[in-house]
């Protein structure tokens, strides 16, 4: 047949160009399926660890409020505290376990507890204070009160956002007493020591108000309040940190961390927040060259045992010998190397307010927290760590090496 006839004899035969527009249709088609099914899957991954890392920077930050409450009652509750380290009669009792308690004690309670329950009044709080003695004890009370009245930021707006002055003394004692829950393993309970370190306060020592808070048992925000460690990230730890210490200019620092965010560091200020930075541990190459932080006093922590751990690590230098949480901050910004506290008998047991803050931050630095079993430090026991035995805070690299000293040793008694 004649190709002219052929011709008309297909009149819709498709022209080259018309087959290739509609194959660049298909193929069009066909690559916004894929898109978007891998769209799909990576929505839908959101969630995972890795993700939650490369996005960090473009995502909100877990417990913002949290956080914010939490640094600034601790900021306001040092103002009242700074202000009783200076003072020579610090209105000092002996609680039934014989350890002290100050009127900076109970001042700093009252200021952070009444923050807690302005902002956030279904949480528990389990604190170390309770008000008996000073419902009991008229000019004590007085005291606490003159100073508590007086604590405020001097920016208003963060004076604001704490909820406000404690208004009467009865609110005062009220705020004190609701320290009293017993925490455990469910729902949001905070975490409060007002004056971590009361012996080191009262010396003229290192010293920190620390602050918590446990969801469901697990620590997401930790803060530490250090007025006299120096301000300076860099500055190394002195052999007499933990004595003769004072909170002049450039020192007091505000130590924080949120699960998951990494650690900061800030100076200690009387208003809004100042300016944070990033806080990490010190990578530690040669442990012999490590340096060791431990309590001043013998009766927390057991000074010759970490004396022969010290030793089998081949470490010389002397330890720096510190009162309350403050070594965990020293630690976590690198300032020193590894905390040990060794348990000096088998019925002791840790009260979480003196770890939960620490905890979180060297762990958010970069280092890893355990007993001396190599066991994470559980805070949904209760009011104590009754599921652990000792301390060892130390470089991810090395802590290994040091638990395996820690539990020769303990292993040899």
């Amino acid at each position: 047949m004649p190709a002219r006839q052929q011709k008309r004899y297909y009149p819709n035969l498709p022209s080259t160009s018309v087959i290739l527009l509609i194959s660049l249709v298909v193929l069009a088609i066909s690559t916004i399926i894929a898109f978007s099914s891998r769209l799909s899957l990576f929505t839908s991954n959101l969630s995972s660890p890795l993700l939650r890392t490369l996005t960090t920077s473009t995502t909100t930050m877990s417990y913002p409020k949290e956080l914010q409450i939490a640094e600034l009652a601790v900021q306001r509750a040092t103002i009242l505290t700074k202000r009783v380290f200076h003072e020579k009669a610090k209105g000092t009792l002996s609680k039934d376990d014989k350890s002290p308690v100050t009127i900076g004690d109970f001042g700093a309670q009252a200021l952070i507890i009444h923050a807690i329950r302005k902002n956030f009044p279904h949480d528990e709080i389990v604190a170390e204070e309770e008000a008996s003695s000073l419902r009991a004890n008229d000019n004590l009370r007085s005291q606490i009160w003159s100073l508590v009245k007086e604590a405020r930021l001097d920016d208003a707006e963060a004076q604001s956002v704490l909820g406000g002055p404690v208004g009467s003394e009865e609110e005062m004692l009220t705020a004190i007493d609701a320290g009293k829950s017993a925490g455990g393993a469910k729902g949001r309970i905070w975490a409060l020591d007002p004056i971590d370190g009361t012996k080191g306060f009262l010396r003229g020592g290192q010293y920190a108000v620390c602050l918590a808070l446990m969801v469901d048992g697990d620590v997401k925000v930790g803060v530490l309040g250090c007025p006299n460690l120096p301000v300076d990230d860099q500055a190394p730890l002195a052999a007499d940190a933990g004595e003769n210490q004072t909170d002049e200019e450039g020192r007091g620092v505000l130590f924080a961390a949120v699960r998951g965010h990494g650690a900061t560091s800030r100076p200690l200020g009387r208003g809004a927040l100042q300016p944070s930075q990033s806080i990490a541990m010190k990578v530690v190459s040669e442990i012999a060259r490590a340096t060791f932080c431990e309590s001043v006093e013998a009766g927390h922590s057991s000074h010759g045992d970490q004396a022969q751990i010290a030793e089998k690590l081949g470490i010389t230098r002397p330890s720096v010998r510190m009162d309350s949480q403050a070594k965990y901050g020293s630690i976590a910004r690198g300032a020193g190397d590894v905390y040990l506290r060794l348990p000096v008998s088998a019925s002791y047991q840790e009260k979480i307010w003196d770890h939960a803050a620490g905890d979180l931050i060297v762990r958010e630095a970069g280092g890893q927290v355990t007993d001396a079993n190599g066991n994470r430090l559980d805070f949904g026991k209760g009011r104590t760590l009754a599921g652990n035995k000792g301390v060892v805070a130390a470089p991810k690299n090395v802590h290994a090496q040091v638990l395996e000293a820690v539990k020769s040793v303990l292993g040899s008694k």
